[in-house]
């Protein structure tokens, strides 16, 4: 195809896009993963320096809690992430389990986006703690694999956060080779050596491959990724089905997924202006709980996670208030209740008749709910879908707070009085 020209105009909107996906893939790719060590682990450490060299297990405390992460020497007693906090404590007894630096995990992750931020031209926060960054063309300025160490020095001297980091040619080899180069270390796969890296890996390398394919797998004596390149693709189909050809691509180092560019949701939000002033708190709690509920429900539906809140109070003599708050990146309705009332409670000037409330959630993000880990992860998000999926198929006001659905019915029994009960008292 040749280079569009001013002298041309011939060329549709989807030739110009196609040439410009050629452009991007002639290029030599230089993709970087960046992978926060342990992270939740590491920034208990930091606030608790007494907790470095221990086996600590991060995560929820009761029986059906689960280890959201664990330090490297409880991992040598066979303990990883997921995995239940009964079984994690038999395996080690004296293990520590603490949880007690929560807010700070946002604060840390947000702190190492600002600092990629302003140095990547271009990159994607793929969890709190995970980063992809595209220096693609940027070879021809520096050395990609001198620059993200730099990079990588820069994080862990500001942050005190130990950080590993891989360089290659696509997402899926950088990722593998960040695992391979834990903890606190940085690989690079040069341009044409993905092969040779990828051969003597085990299978269950491969970002996707559970314990139980692994298992299926070495039923076949594949055991190691070059086990699957010698294998035909057909092959591998007719072992896991679709499944099987997407890994024979993987094992080949194929993988064609762009840095999706990061950008944050402006927010989400919804306000009520009263038809009467309010100064009863109870009702004015209650809406308040009402609208949360709302925006928690749409930033699910959205997918999206939130990391701020921020509560609007307008009285009746119009002056307005807005106070808000950095909060554990969450979607659940409980933990942004609970939010919204503190912030309720700080900035309402009691006995004021208010005009309108209002609830506004921003610093939304894509991220992977690890914060979940730290509750019944099973039962609280079943729960969620469930009722969000009442919601979807009825109509999102069908469920709600039992104190909501109290408010409503006291309006409809105010407003049947205000009809009828007057009519009586006067007879």
């Amino acid at each position: 195809m040749k280079v569009p020209n001013h002298q041309s105009l011939r060329y549709s909107t989807t030739q110009l896009f196609n040439y410009s996906v050629i452009q991007l893939f002639s290029l030599q790719r230089y993709i970087a993963h960046f992978d926060l060590d342990s992270f939740f682990v590491s920034v208990e450490v930091i606030n608790n320096p007494s907790l470095k060299g221990k086996p600590v297990l991060v995560g929820g405390h009761s029986e059906r809690g689960v280890v959201a992460a664990c330090s490297y020497e409880a991992r040598k007693f066979g303990i990883h992430s997921a995995m239940p906090m009964k079984k994690a404590m038999q395996l080690c007894p004296h293990a520590i389990v603490t949880n007690s630096s929560r807010g700070e995990y946002s604060r840390y992750s947000r702190w190492v986006t600002n600092i990629i931020a302003e140095e990547a031209p271009v990159f994607e926060k793929a969890s709190i703690d995970e980063f992809y960054l595209d220096l693609t063309g940027m070879d021809k300025y520096f050395v990609p694999f001198e620059w993200t160490q730099k990079l990588r020095q820069r994080i862990i001297d500001e942050t005190q956060l130990p950080i590993s980091f891989a360089l290659a040619s696509n997402k899926l080899i950088a990722k593998i080779a960040t695992d391979v180069a834990k903890p606190n270390g940085f690989i690079w796969v040069r341009p044409g050596e993905e092969l040779a890296f990828l051969d003597p890996l085990r299978v269950n390398k491969i970002p996707g491959v559970g314990e139980e394919t692994y298992k299926k797998l070495v039923t076949y004596n594949i055991e190691t990724i070059k086990d699957i390149r010698f294998r035909k693709r057909e092959e591998m189909e007719m072992i896991l089905g679709k499944y099987g050809g997407d890994l024979w691509d993987r094992a080949n180092g194929i993988h064609t997924r762009v840095v999706q560019p990061y950008h944050e949701a402006k927010s989400i939000s919804t306000e009520n202006t009263f038809e009467e002033n309010k100064t009863d708190v109870d009702f004015l709690l209650v809406e308040l709980v009402r609208m949360t509920e709302k925006v928690a429900y749409e930033l699910r539906q959205d997918d999206k996670t939130a990391g701020c809140i921020a509560v609007k109070i307008r009285y009746a003599d119009f002056e307005t208030t807005t106070k808000q708050a950095t909060i554990p990146y969450t979607f659940y309705d409980d933990e942004l209740i609970r939010s919204a009332k503190e912030l309720f409670h700080k900035s309402y000037r009691k006995g004021q008749a208010v005009r309108l409330i209002g609830v506004r959630l921003s610093e939304l993000t894509d991220e992977a709910m690890q914060t979940s880990l730290f509750t019944d992860v099973q039962k609280k998000s079943g729960l969620y879908k469930a009722i969000d999926d009442v919601k979807n198929k009825f109509g999102s006001d069908l469920l709600t707070k039992a104190t909501v659905k109290q408010n409503e019915q006291f309006k409809s029994e105010h407003a049947a009085f205000n009809r009828t009960g007057r009519k009586n008292l006067k007879k």
